[in-house]
């Protein structure tokens, strides 16, 4: 039967890409606001280049080996050829998406123009413009300059500019210009006329400009394509043992700037000998996935898309709710004394976290705090803190996890920040991530250590919690709470791992629990006792826990699941998954929480925690689960639960009958999940 369920695995990165097309249906979705929509085309554009600098990277460098290392279904050639075919049948969709949010962002009186259709006074603000603020970030390279070790930047956008005079003497020229959208925001808001709005690109600002930039060379007709290149983001390091990790880290990056290209797109009306000549001086090649595309790339940039126009555009406030546990100017060390205590983000405040870690600074009783970080602010209240703390006599020791991808370079020059601020920074441990979500505070109380701890599914980053949907456990129950320190020690200790009783903590036995707890429920249901399970994940990928699942549901255990991102499981097979129900949902805000409730005979236990059910969260990363035994909380994550499972308008299902389809309920009454819960936040706020 094991073999017989092998056959109802899907392709991780299919799967992924079908996560990607939900995104992509919020950008098409009518009933999300218009300006919503054009972010939402920036995400899902951010969302297909990290894809390809690490996904298909990896697929690429496994289509080089030896075919007899690989099963045949999990052929990179054919997955490849599969994946290149998904991303055309998409960017046709998000081609005909952009085109028609842009005539609506017109309807709405938000124009966005091009160098061609600017007026007189328009002319002459980007002109001032470019001289006044833009000139200085524009380096050109001349092609036929362009030397053997230059390379361009990965995830860029660059102009490929044809020069050509009416000087029959003077030959045509070719350069390269970066759109410094990095430096600049990408959207130049034009002065409004008639109480209409009107941005122009940085890209056409530059191309407006180039007789500024070249005519002194005699050059008098000019014309720009974009070109962009996508790398290989994978990181080589080097054995060499004198090196530290942090050098052979910062090393690494280095060369993630020139890593392999995997990606080539280009402006499909750029001429035939420019686009040869690029191709010759970069080293592309025609099997480096090459695809022409429109006038603009980088759409990530449209993430930051200007608001502006009437409120109705954008979503409505959301302002994060008061807490129900949580009274102003109260100590929230003495609140934990008394309960346990979640929160819910964006729902309520993250300042809340803040606020603990700022009253233990200045604790006389606190000693110690000890926290875990894998992705900070950029301006974080969460990093003063604990620079107050070490000012105040506190011991500050932080896990800074360097090898978050995309983040390293940043986590590298916020260790060295916090070193220098007196914080013990405990070094990354090669070959394995620290994912859990942890901050510990050890207070001197009655001649003993007491510990008060924070367990979250997300992130230590107060620019986030606005946007994802975590769930945060504080509490001072002892059993756990000193159990988190122990995973802080495991850290110190370089991977000699304590015995844990009440935390489930991978790589050491989070898969066996998981597989335990299911197999619980298979027993109880062949005992005629109630059985389910409810799990809420970004991504199911493991092979085993799935076979599990469908060995479940073959045995009659009802089985729900909210499954965000990548899900290889197929619900709805007959004999094999008829008792699994999967849903997605994408909307305002990335669900990023992960929750598990077991039946167990209707002893229900509840769980959250920072690992999905993937091969590297269990086996290759340091992840944290906590049991979940306030009664009030539990009655909070289950009331979220099945208002998430009601869904009928952001809600997609994804069975063998089809993918992405819309879930409908048979109730009337429009259930959007995300909007629901805020209200429920808000009534138990004031109750």
């Amino acid at each position: 039967m094991a073999k017989q369920w092998g056959k109802y695995i899907i392709n991780r990165e299919i799967s992924w890409l079908q996560f990607n097309a939900r995104v992509l249906q919020e950008a098409i979705d009518p009933a999300v606001p218009v300006i919503e929509r054009i972010k939402f085309l920036g995400i899902f554009s951010n969302n297909r280049d990290e894809f390809f600098r690490v996904r298909v990277a990896s697929l690429n460098r496994l289509a080089k080996l030896d075919k007899k290392y690989l099963e045949e279904k999990d052929d990179p050639k054919k997955i490849l050829s599969d994946i290149y075919e998904i991303v055309a049948e998409q960017e046709i969709v998000f081609t005909e998406t952009y085109f028609k949010i842009k005539k609506e962002l017109a309807n709405k009186g938000i124009n966005i123009v091009d160098e061609t259709q600017l007026t007189s006074e328009q002319g002459k603000f980007v002109k001032r413009f470019y001289q006044e603020e833009m000139r200085q970030y524009l380096f050109p390279i001349m092609l036929g300059n362009f030397q053997k070790n230059t390379s361009i930047k990965d995830g860029s956008i660059y102009l490929a500019v044809e020069m050509t005079s009416s000087n029959e003497d003077l030959n045509d020229s070719y350069a390269l210009i970066k759109v410094p959208q990095r430096s600049l925001s990408r959207f130049l808001i034009l002065p409004e006329t008639e109480d209409k709005h009107f941005i122009i690109l940085l890209d056409d600002v530059i191309r407006y400009c180039l007789a500024d930039i070249f005519s002194i060379f005699g050059f008098d007709t000019f014309n720009a394509y974009t070109i962009k290149i996508t790398r290989d983001a994978e990181l080589d390091f080097d054995e060499d043992i004198s090196k530290s990790f942090l050098e052979k880290m910062s090393d690494s990056l280095k060369q993630r700037k020139r890593g392999a290209p995997v990606r080539f797109v280009y402006d499909r009306n750029i001429p035939p000998k420019l686009l040869s000549k690029i191709m010759k001086k970069l080293k592309i090649l025609a099997d480096d996935n090459m695809r022409s595309g429109g006038r603009y790339h980088n759409f990530k940039d449209f993430m930051a898309f200007p608001n502006i126009g009437p409120k109705e555009l954008r979503y409505p406030d959301f302002p994060p709710v008061a807490h129900k546990d949580i009274p102003e100017n109260k100590s929230i060390i003495g609140l934990m004394k008394e309960k346990d205590i979640m929160l819910h983000y964006p729902y309520q405040s993250f300042k809340y976290i803040i606020d603990f870690l700022r009253e233990a600074s200045i604790d006389p009783l606190v000693t110690e705090i000890k926290m875990t970080f894998y992705r900070a602010a950029r301006y974080s209240n969460v990093v003063n803190a604990l620079v107050n703390a070490t000012r105040n006599g506190k011991k500050v020791t932080v896990f800074l996890e360097i090898q978050a991808r995309f983040d390293e370079e940043a986590n590298i020059i916020l260790a060295g920040k916090l070193h220098e601020e007196g914080v013990k920074i405990v070094p990354t441990i090669p070959g394995y991530k620290v994912h859990s979500k942890l901050i510990c505070v050890k207070r001197r109380e009655d001649d003993s250590d007491v510990y008060y701890v924070n367990i979250s599914t997300g992130n230590f980053n107060e620019s986030t919690a606005h946007v994802y949907a975590d769930d945060s456990l504080l509490t001072a129950n002892q059993e756990i709470a000193s159990e988190v320190d122990k995973v802080f020690r495991l850290f110190e200790a370089r991977y000699m791992p304590p015995e844990f009783n009440s935390l489930l903590v991978s790589p050491f036995h989070l898969r066996n629990w998981i597989l335990r707890m299911i197999d619980n429920e298979i027993e109880n249901i062949k005992e005629g006792k109630e059985a389910w399970v409810i799990i809420k994940l970004n991504s199911l990928v493991d092979k085993k826990v799935v076979r599990k699942l469908y060995q479940a549901s073959s045995a009659g255990v009802k089985i729900k699941m909210i499954v965000r991102g990548i899900c290889v499981l197929i619900p709805g097979v007959k004999g094999v998954s008829d008792n699994i129900e999967v849903i997605s949902i994408v909307d305002r805000f990335l669900e990023h929480s992960r929750v598990f409730v077991f039946c167990n005979n209707t002893d229900n236990e509840y769980y959250i925690g920072s690992a999905d059910w993937m091969p590297r969260n269990l086996d290759s990363r340091i992840e944290v689960v906590t049991p979940v035994l306030d009664k009030e909380i539990r009655k909070e994550i289950w009331d979220m639960l099945q208002i998430q499972l009601k869904d009928n308008c952001k809600a997609r299902i994804c069975d063998e009958k089809g993918i992405n389809r819309y879930r409908k309920t048979r109730s009337k009454k429009n259930v959007r999940s995300q909007f629901e819960t805020y209200e429920y936040f808000k009534k138990l706020a004031f109750n």
